[in-house]
């Protein structure tokens, strides 16, 4: 009877996994986006020249992100994983119907750093972190 338990609650468990990772909103850094919305190139470290670099942030959702607009805080993380606001970039023209969407951001600095994704009610959609080092 135990066993019986131990496997049922085992298989409930792994089926939770299964649908959180299925439908959780994700933020890819990416060399470029698919014409169907996949990364190309993902990675969550870049190599960037010293003049500056860029690469896409591609985000996905598993709902419509209702939204005209999001915006990308950027935070330095130190080496106790403190954060200081470095800046915002802002994301306009979205469609409210989209589920996925990606913007060209231009890196000057290397850093590590995370990157919050706010919607236009300014709740935090996803967020990653991000590590851009010189060439």
């Amino acid at each position: 009877m135990i066993k019986r338990t131990l496997t049922i609650l085992s298989f409930v468990f792994v089926l939770f996994l299964i649908s959180k990772t299925s439908f959780s909103q994700s933020l890819y850094f990416c060399e470029g986006v698919d014409d169907n919305g996949n990364a190309i190139g993902a990675s969550s470290t870049f190599y960037i020249p010293s003049g500056g670099g860029y690469f896409y942030f591609l985000i996905k959702l598993p709902y419509e992100i209702g939204c005209s607009y999001v915006a990308y805080e950027l935070y330095d993380v130190d080496y106790n994983n403190y954060e200081t606001y470095n800046t915002t970039i802002d994301h306009t023209g979205l469609t409210s119907s989209w589920v996925w969407f990606w913007k060209k951001v231009t890196f000057y600095s290397p850093g590590y750093y995370h990157v919050y994704v706010r919607d236009c009610f300014n709740y935090t959609i996803t967020d990653a972190y991000l590590t851009v080092k010189y060439k």
